[in-house]
């Protein structure tokens, strides 16, 4: 005996059946008739678009008509003049020509070429694009001209339906409207609209223009402009000049044929469509009853659908955060490292040499220090812009750290080209940016590492970029290195100065060397600049240029600054009548805790503030100016000068002299030794002294060797002066024994040698 939920099912089958069988026969008639008008209404369609192609033919070829007269028309306002006839018949002015002619033909018009023949055809005058041209270069336009040429005179022109005319007696009766024609023909392998006219006077016999006019030629190119253009005034969609390629589908051809009927050019554009139009507004009706029939068939699979989709995209969602980045969006370090791993597998099969870009921002945590998070999140955020925008759509560009971007790309496979594209993301990362009304502006240092089939995997590959980074870096910043052999040795020479600085300045075994600063007459020593020595026990002397970058790319900076600090407050105290002059980093000034150390080290050392100068560069000041003031206007309370270093050297922004209270500037070295060869740089030092004495600040010039250099110094009005003609870095006990004996000491006469001046 059949249970009830089989009942229940056999019944719901049984009326389902029943129910298909009513519906099923209407449907079909209701699918047949609704057959019937489509095919009727895409017959009509079809006949309706057929039509809006044949006008917009015969308007396209009215308006190319039309186009052409209009250069003629143009040529015309030129040739038809009591001056034209004068200055080019008569008396031939190739000036007048060019300005008159010339000149408003391409300026007004547009024109692109212009020529003057003389009857025999020799050139008189040609100018391409407003400038003059040899006019031996006619000959290559000869072929191109002649047949038109010889139109005109022969057969004075065109006749109505734009073919050359036989006989003169068509045209006008006069030979001044005559003499006139313009068509499209190829022009040095261009398509261009040819105009010409002889320069005729009134009643002129036929045969005397034939024999005795010049004429005028302008050629204007029919470009992407002119068909823009023409496209805007008819209306016609995406009209453009095929080359060798196919139309597309939905394209119709028009060729566009010379005076002789030859075809110069085809163009194609995308007609419109009234059928289709009517056809869509009648498909939407037709699609409601169709899925009015395909509804029910629907709602039994919605819900799994639904489902199915829900799941479907929170797999997809889970997967993408587990990949990207959320604070900007790119693919994170997982995302990036399985990319590597595919990147070098494909190498492996043969497939092109890709290569990786590690980019690490310079100055991002000064951002995040001194402006808030908030600000280096949105600091990110751009920097993401931008290296998307300057990378190809098939680059992957990956946030790997804080403020570390990666980049795989298979774009070069020279180094070469890559350093170009490493450049191209320097320079769009370097760009100031604007952020909350404030701007900023970071570095990037970027490390390359090719993969070849030569790579192990991707371990290697991002050791190879990290020390490629780390060169970058060590030369300067703000530039790219490219991975190779030498690095390995190098990084490891790097670790070893590193360690070994540590340990110096744990030990105390640095040393101070003081270079004097005098006054402008040089009779008196005015003040001292500490400059740090490090004699290494095994390696001998380290020069500052090599130790110096290692320690701010190591953090060593920060810690090596404030013993020097320490150690010339020590060695200054000696000397109660001049003041001592302490380099700051950038990195050891941005710091939060920069001015307490500096006052605690005052107090420990019982150093006078007032004899204290600390000198910062420009570039201390970029993407910090509010809290580099902040930080000035502390130490000068509590007494210390400021001097800005090597000024006319970075930005030279008048911003930092009117908003930060400096107390002296100090002229790079490179401007005082180009002063007696280079114009300009007497020019500078001019502007600095005045720019400085206008503002209350001294002006100090750096690097002094020579009696020419310090004699031009002291006229344009510097206040102090250093150098090696005033004396040499030297220790604290050369400086106490100057002081003591002053007579003692000999301004050196003549220059000093490349070797000595590097020494300081």
């Amino acid at each position: 005996m059949p249970t009830t939920d089989t009942v229940i099912r056999f019944g719901t089958h049984a009326g389902r059946a029943e129910r298909l069988s009513i519906v099923l026969p209407i449907g079909i008639i209701v699918a047949v008739a609704i057959l019937c008008v489509l095919v009727a209404v895409l017959g009509s369609a079809r006949r309706a678009d057929q039509v809006a192609v044949d006008a917009e033919q015969r308007l396209l070829s009215r308006a190319l008509a039309n186009h052409s007269q209009r250069v003629l028309r143009e040529l015309e306002t030129v040739v038809l003049s009591e001056a034209a006839y004068r200055k080019i018949r008569l008396d031939f002015d190739a000036d007048w020509v060019k300005v008159y002619a010339d000149q408003r033909l391409q300026s007004w018009f547009d024109h692109d070429l212009v020529f003057v023949v003389d009857p025999s055809d020799r050139l008189l005058y040609a100018s391409l694009g407003g400038r003059g041209s040899d006019p031996s270069w006619f000959n290559s336009v000869r072929p191109d001209l002649a047949p038109m040429l010889d139109v005109l005179r022969k057969n004075g022109g065109l006749d109505a339906d734009g073919k050359a005319s036989l006989d003169p007696a068509q045209g006008p009766s006069t030979p001044k409207q005559h003499y006139r024609l313009a068509a499209f023909q190829t022009f040095l392998n261009r398509p261009a609209i040819v105009a010409a006219a002889a320069i005729t006077g009134e009643g002129e016999a036929p045969a005397d223009v034939a024999t005795r006019a010049p004429i005028i030629v302008s050629v204007k190119w029919f470009d992407a402009d002119a068909l823009t253009e023409m496209a805007t005034l008819l209306q016609l969609r995406g009209l453009h000049m095929l080359e060798e390629q196919a139309p597309a589908s939905d394209e119709r051809i028009f060729e566009l044929s010379d005076w002789r009927g030859r075809t110069i050019a085809r163009l194609a554009w995308a007609p419109a469509q009234p059928g289709a139009e009517i056809l869509g507004g009648i498909i939407p009706f037709v699609a409601i009853a169709f899925a009015g029939l395909a509804l029910l068939a629907s709602l039994l699979f919605r819900h799994m659908r639904r489902t199915s989709a829900t799941i479907a995209a929170g797999e997809t969602r889970l997967r993408h955060l587990a990949l990207h980045d959320p604070l900007c969006g790119l693919p994170n370090r997982v995302f990036f490292g399985e990319r590597l791993e595919q990147t070098i597998e494909k190498v492996r099969d043969g497939g092109p040499p890709a290569a990786v870009f590690y980019i690490d921002l310079d100055h991002f945590k000064d951002v995040n220090d001194t402006l808030g998070h908030p600000i280096g999140d949105e600091l990110i955020r751009s920097v993401t812009q931008r290296l998307t925008s300057a990378l190809r759509d098939d680059d992957l560009v990956a946030r790997i750290g804080g403020d570390e971007f990666g980049v795989i790309t298979s774009s070069g496979r020279d180094p070469g080209t890559l350093q170009v594209i490493a450049n191209r993301l320097i320079a769009a990362l370097c760009t100031p940016y604007t952020i909350s009304d404030k701007t900023i502006v970071i570095g990037a240092s970027v490390g390359i590492a090719l993969i070849d089939k030569n790579i192990s995997d991707s371990a290697d590959v991002m050791r190879h970029a990290d020390m490629a980074l780390y060169r970058a870096k060590n030369e300067g910043r703000n530039r790219a290195c490219i991975y190779d052999i030498d690095m390995d040795t190098d990084l490891l020479k790097r670790k070893l100065v590193e360690n070994d600085l540590r340990l110096a300045i744990q030990r105390d075994e640095l040393q101070i060397a003081y270079q004097p600063i005098v006054n402008n007459s040089a009779e008196r020593v005015v003040g001292v600049e500490a400059l740090c020595r490090w004699i290494h026990p095994t390696r001998g002397e380290i020069q500052p240029s090599e130790f110096i970058p290692i320690a701010e790319n190591s953090g060593l900076i920060v810690p090596l600054g404030e013993w020097v600090l320490r150690r010339a407050c020590l060695d200054g105290k000696a000397w109660p009548e001049i003041t001592v002059a302490v380099n700051v980093s950038p990195l050891q000034f941005r710091r939060a805790e920069f001015v307490d150390v500096v006052e605690r080290i005052l107090a420990e050392t019982g150093f006078d503030p007032t004899r204290l100068e600390l000198e910062v560069t420009e570039s201390t000041l970029l993407g910090n100016v509010d809290t580099a003031e902040l930080a000035m206007f502390r130490l000068k309370a509590l007494g210390v000068q400021l001097a800005l270093d090597d000024f006319g050297t970075g930005y030279s922004s008048l911003l930092y002299l009117r908003r930060f209270p400096f107390d002296k500037l100090k002229i790079d070295r490179s401007f005082v030794l180009s002063i007696e060869r280079a114009a300009d740089a007497a020019a500078i030092v001019h502007a600095v002294v005045s720019l400085g004495r206008g503002l209350g600040m001294k002006v100090t010039a750096e690097g002094v060797e020579t009696a020419e250099q310090h004699l031009f110094l002291r006229a344009a009005g510097v206040h102090t002066m250093q150098g090696f003609r005033f004396g040499r870095p030297g220790a604290a006990a050369e400086i106490s024994a100057r002081l003591a004996q002053p007579s003692a000491f000999r301004i050196a006469e003549g220059p000093a040698s490349p070797g000595m001046a590097l020494a300081g």
